[in-house]
């Protein structure tokens, strides 16, 4: 993919500096060309990791009103668990995984591209 073909379907959500390890923000429906929803980008480790943003066992942010464990999120609301890097429930009350988005860091600009295949478990 060159430069071009990435700016045309990804889009710059932060600086790589606005958030540090272990600290999330939610992405506004829209900003990021195709996705008509809000997504949650959370540092982990130092990498970058996208999902949608609302919690899929009731209605609440996680990348405003989630924690993040490690690679887990957990939804204040109930308690429900997700890993960001795959979106995956990881207990309940949640049973229906997060859609994921693929990140990638350049010139200090974190990038947030179209939803993944296969990542509406």
């Amino acid at each position: 993919m060159t430069g071009n073909q990435m700016l045309e379907t990804w889009k710059s959500v932060c600086d790589t500096g606005e958030l540090e390890d272990g600290e999330s923000l939610t992405v506004a429906p829209g900003t990021i060309p195709g996705v008509d929803e809000p997504v949650a980008l959370y540092r982990v480790d130092g990498e970058f990791f996208a999902t949608s943003d609302t919690c899929t066992h009731e209605k609440w942010s996680l990348g405003e009103e989630g924690e993040l464990e490690g690679h887990e999120v957990v939804c204040t609301l109930h308690n429900a668990r997700f890993d960001v890097r795959d979106g995956r429930p990881l207990c309940f009350p949640a049973v229906l995984g997060l859609r994921r988005y693929p990140t990638r860091v350049a010139e200090g600009q974190v990038y947030v591209g179209p939803e993944e295949a296969g990542s509406d478990d």
